[in-house]
């Protein structure tokens, strides 16, 4: 094998070390932003739960009221 083949060879697996360490880098940070959704969109659940109360509460305030007026 020549030099120059030895040297090619070498820049190509040097490079696919380095596109691998990319790609579990990227695959790391995939998994956060995906559990990171995951706990917002559980969040907005929760919150949209919760402002469905507070306007069922209000309306049966304001029914309370129309009542008594």
């Amino acid at each position: 094998m020549g030099d120059d083949v030895a040297a090619i060879l070498l820049t190509l697996a040097t490079e696919n070390v380095e596109l691998r360490e990319q790609l579990a880098t990227a695959q790391d940070m995939l998994m956060e932003t995906a559990v990171d959704a995951g706990q917002l969109h559980a969040r907005i659940q929760d919150l949209q739960a919760e402002c469905d109360a507070w306007r069922a509460e209000a309306g049966r305030l304001e029914a309370r009221a129309l009542r008594r007026a």
